[in-house]
């Protein structure tokens, strides 16, 4: 998408919620997030023009939330449970090893290669399988880093 169609693409959203802008930050930004994937920072721009608010404010509401994304995010989404029975099974470390081995540096980020985007979710819901990874909608249970690594191994082979 171009930056003109982003433009008109984020005008038209905010035109539908235009009756009640500033209450509707967050349905906005999801729109958008929904149509493109992530929220571009022209896209951040130009809802503030639109709506009357600061860009830092809307700045800060997209960052609050962990629902939105400011980068587009990789092929594959990786999520990490960080439930009790997953960090009491070695979530941390695993957690840890999956950013080493994608050289992610921030959490809840989009490897350099762009095959990657981890996230930390509070429960995948088979906690008798701690620790667990849901790589797009395929769960990996009980899983330590030489099964990780093997995994993690194959997906990037797909793509050399």
């Amino acid at each position: 998408m171009n930056e003109h169609e982003l433009i008109t693409l984020v005008n038209k959203i905010c035109q539908k919620h235009e009756l009640d802008a500033s209450n509707s930050l967050i349905p906005i930004l999801q729109e958008i997030q929904s149509k493109i994937g992530y929220i571009p920072e022209t896209a951040l721009k130009k809802v503030s023009q639109n709506i009357g608010v600061s860009p830092s404010h809307v700045y800060g509401v997209a960052t609050f939330y962990h629902q939105f994304r400011l980068r587009p995010g990789g092929r594959h989404t990786i999520r990490i449970c960080r439930g009790t029975a997953c960090h009491v099974a070695g979530a941390t470390d695993i957690y840890n090893t999956l950013l080493k081995e994608l050289e992610i540096i921030q959490p809840n980020d989009t490897s350099p290669d762009e095959l990657f985007t981890i996230n930390q979710v509070r429960c995948i819901g088979a906690c008798s399988l701690a620790p667990i990874i849901k790589i797009d909608d395929e769960v990996y249970g009980r899983i330590d880093q030489k099964k990780l690594k093997i995994i993690l191994d194959n997906l990037k082979e797909e793509y050399q």
